[in-house]
């Protein structure tokens, strides 16, 4: 299989993007040679044996149970700000309009 121009275009355009014909011809060439590199992978002997790797460990997630908690009332969370308006933190305006 090898990437043509019109390939290209139609990658660009589902990208957003533009190229010039130049690039687009460059673009075709570097597409192509990486597929020719795995092309050259898929032609090692016993390949098709070798397992995904998604970590170089050998670990797995270890999940906690999910358990709901009480959290902090608004009134704990405002009691020590230095400055609040109603049940908000007041603090300095940092954009400009």
């Amino acid at each position: 299989m090898s990437v043509t121009i019109k390939d290209v275009e139609k990658i660009a355009k589902l990208a957003k993007l533009r190229f010039t014909d130049e690039e687009k011809l460059k673009l075709s060439n570097e597409m192509n040679e990486v597929l020719g590199f795995i092309d050259t992978i898929n032609k090692i002997p016993g390949i098709e044996n070798v397992e995904p790797l998604e970590n170089i460990n050998n670990t797995q997630n270890v999940f906690r149970e999910d358990i709901s908690e009480v959290g902090v009332t608004k009134e704990e969370a405002l009691k020590n700000a230095p400055d609040k308006s109603e049940n908000f933190f007041k603090v300095p305006k940092v954009l400009d309009n």
